[in-house]
Order: C-alpha cells, then structure tokens, then sequence
C-alpha cells in the first residue's frame, strides 16, 4: 500500500461533515420560513424590525465564517476584522464619497475579498490552533489601526463616524405604500441574504466548493488527487471575507453608526459561538446562530440584570451540553420524527 493510500486510510473523518444535498434546506421549509421572514415585520414594532435586521446581517457574517470553517476547514477568529472593514467602507463611500448605499455593499464585498485573500497567502503556513491565533491577532489589531490619526479624517477616529439612514424608495409612496426606513431596510437586507445564500450553497455544490471540502477532510489526499489547495484555501479566505465585508457595510447602514469600539474580538468570538450554535458545515444553520447572537443576551437579562453574563453562560453551556451539533442536530432530529410519523 502507498503512502497516499495509509494516509487516507488513517486519516479521521471529520464528524460534521455535511453531503451535499443536505447543505440547504428542502423547498417546503425554505418556503415556511421565507414566509415567516416576509409576514413578521407586518405586525411587529419598528425596534423589533431593527432586531430582525441585526439577525439577517449576522446571519450572513455567520454564514460567511461556515463557508471558510464548515467548508474548508479553516479556524478563524478574525472576522470581526473583515466586518469592520466592510463597515467602514460602506459608511466612507456614503458620507465622504456621497454614494449610494447599494452601491457600497459590492465595493466593501470586493475589498475585503482582496483583503482576505491576501491575508489566506501567509496564513498557508498555518493551520489549526496556530491559525485561528494569528485570525484572533488580526481582530485583536484592527480597532487600534482605525483609530490612528493618518486615517482619522476618513474614519472619525476614535469617535467614528455617523452614517445617515436610508428612506425607502419614492416609487413606494407614489404607489400608496407607507414604508418606514427600519422595514425598508429590513426587506432590501432579507433580499441580500437570499442572494448570499444562494450563491453559497451553488458555490459549496460546485467544483470548487467540493475541492474546499476535500481539503477539510484531508489535505494531503486532496492535494494527491490534483486540488490546488493553497489556491482553494486561499479562496476560502476572499470569499468568506468577502461575504463578511457586505454584512459589515449593511451593519453600518442598519446601527447608523461605525466606531472602533464596534468591532473588537469580542465580534469575532460572537459569530465563531454562532457558527458552532447552528451548526459547522450546515449553511440553514446560520439562521439559529445569529438568533443566538441576537436575542439569547437579551434573554439573559432580562432574567437577571445583574448577572446576564453568568445566565447566558449557563444557556450556553446547556445547549452545548444537550445538542452538541447545534440547530443542524434539531433538525435533523426533526426531520427523522416526521419520517416516522408519516410511516406510520
């Protein structure tokens, strides 16, 4: 037996691994929850709708670190850094460069792919612990570099820079609908996520997202089977970053507002605790972690204010401790329930 041939023979399976047909969700559930996302801000209050918004822009951050972590492998505690620069981006070409907000979120997606591929080429050499410590790094230096007196005239500085919110169409109000600023850019962020999650889960399905798993799964094979992998993992990091960017200009659109202060690791810690809530691999699950991010802080203080802290810990930890997979473990639990129930 060759050498190729033990490794691969040896090498673990890594437990998450998701096939593909399980990478979305099927149509009826698609439809229900698309449904449910539509309906919601009909009958809600304007805060509520500015919650939901935060959940859908998390929810692509989180998405984003999957594709880079459940897709190729790559620990990463680095994204609020990409989130930050994508923020930044959007917020500059609005207020010094009086261009319009569409128009900032693929101008902050393409600078923070450039940024992210760049960033993948040295990191190469890394892997594991020692890569997520050098992301960690990244996160950790960001903040204290948008707040150096070269870029102060673009970034505020140490106290940012506010960034005007958008109001919705004219061609709504001509047709008689009266359409707040808060539900306008909660439907025109849902219809961002729609598209991010389709061309995720086309991407994973493709060619190259296949040689990203391969790589997840065991890099010495997938480089003997012909997978260029510096190529493909370097890809990882643009696109994760990239994705990361457009949540990041749709964050300062939505709060109003970047600061330094806004983006430190404990950003980064947040979408990492949301990616492993919903599920690493398992692109849906994206949803169920950044309604962890989101709500379950606002959960636990309202249980106790004085030691949210400690109640979230313990929320934590329960679900750790209960379904160690995630919302992909819910589901797929679910899933098999209605089989049964239909079999019988």
């Amino acid at each position: 037996m060759s050498t190729v041939q033990e490794v691969v023979t040896e090498a673990p399976v890594i437990e998450d691994a998701i096939p593909k047909k399980a990478m979305a969700l099927g149509p009826v559930a698609s439809l229900v929850i698309l449904a449910l996302l539509i309906a919601t801000p009909l009958f809600v209050k304007n805060f509520i709708i500015f919650q939901m918004t935060m959940w859908l822009i998390y929810a692509i951050a989180v998405l984003a670190l999957n594709i880079l972590t459940g897709a190729s492998g790559q620990f990463s505690l680095g994204q609020s850094a990409f989130y930050a620069l994508g923020a930044y981006t959007s917020a500059i070409l609005m207020e010094h460069g009086d261009i319009n907000y569409v128009l900032t979120l693929p101008v902050a997606g393409l600078i923070c792919f450039i940024a992210g591929f760049l960033f993948g080429l040295p990191a190469l050499r890394l892997s594991g612990i020692y890569l997520a410590l050098a992301t960690f790094a990244l996160a950790t230096a960001m903040p204290q570099l948008l707040k150096l007196g070269v870029f102060e005239h673009w970034t505020g500085g140490v106290q940012g820079l506010v960034v005007t919110k958008p109001d919705a169409p004219a061609i709504l109000a001509s047709l008689g609908l009266k359409v707040s600023q808060d539900m306008w850019l909660y439907y025109f962020t849902l219809a961002v996520s729609i598209l991010i999650y389709i061309f995720s889960v086309n991407l994973l399905r493709s060619r190259s997202g296949r040689a990203m798993m391969a790589i997840r799964d065991n890099e010495i094979a997938a480089s003997a089977m012909g997978v260029d992998v510096s190529l493909y993992k370097t890809l990882a990091f643009g696109v994760s970053a990239g994705i990361t960017g457009v949540a990041g200009g749709l964050g300062a659109i939505a709060v109003q507002f970047v600061a330094p202060d806004g983006y430190t690791i404990q950003l980064a810690v947040a979408l990492f605790l949301g990616m492993v809530v919903g599920g690493v691999g398992w692109l849906p699950g994206s949803l169920a972690g950044a309604a962890f991010i989101v709500f379950v802080p606002n959960i636990a203080e309202s249980v106790s204010k004085g030691l949210s802290g400690a109640v979230f810990g313990v929320i934590l930890i329960l679900i750790i401790f209960l379904v160690p997979h995630g919302a992909r473990q819910i589901a797929y639990g679910a899933q098999g329930l209605i089989g049964k129930l239909r079999r019988n």
